[in-house]
């Protein structure tokens, strides 16, 4: 009995549930570095999920960030504004006192007035260049990092396929005090 339970147990792991660590601060202040996490697998994806991907720039590193942009979706930034398909678009997750202090922060290290800095610099899928076309392609993902000025994400690697989506977040839970379900 008690090896089917474990043998139950490796499967689940294996194949539904993942368990994720965070490292580096570029989904600052929504993960930490240092933070755990539990995703679940072939759950779908939507937007403003955090998901866990295969880095497209570095084979066999996961990274996490969120999904800004689903399968024919125009994307676009304006003075720190996020478009989809030309509509407005709130982003509850973002903090803005973190967004300031990392602005004031980054000019700083930087040596230039942070007056002159958006926190998310603007763009649009055609003007990148590891986009460079208007709409995001079917099957595919356009992703960034919560910490917009220190995160590699799809300005800098491009769309990321459904089928490197390893897993979608649904739970914090280390640390403790900042247990949080997603």
């Amino acid at each position: 009995m008690v090896a089917v339970v474990a043998l139950g147990t490796q499967l689940l792991i294996h194949f539904v549930i993942s368990k994720d660590f965070v490292q580096g601060p570029s989904m600052e202040p929504t993960l930490n570095d240092g933070d755990r996490l539990y995703s679940l697998r072939h759950k779908k994806v939507k937007r403003d999920d955090i998901v866990v991907i295969d880095a497209p720039d570095d084979p066999g590193v996961l990274y996490i960030k969120r999904v800004i942009g689903m399968p024919g979706d125009t994307i676009a930034f304006k003075n720190n504004v996020l478009y989809i398909n030309g509509k407005k678009t709130a982003e509850p997750y973002l903090n803005k006192k973190f967004e300031q202090t990392s602005v004031t922060d980054y000019a700083k290290k930087q040596g230039i007035d942070s007056a002159s800095l958006n926190f998310t610099y603007d763009f649009s899928l055609a003007t990148l260049p590891s986009t460079a076309r208007r709409t995001v392609p079917k099957n595919s993902y356009f992703v960034m990092g919560d910490n917009r000025l220190v995160s590699k994400d799809s300005r800098s690697f491009g769309f990321v396929k459904a089928s490197k989506v390893q897993s979608v977040v649904v739970w914090r839970y280390w640390p403790i005090n900042k247990m949080k379900t997603y």
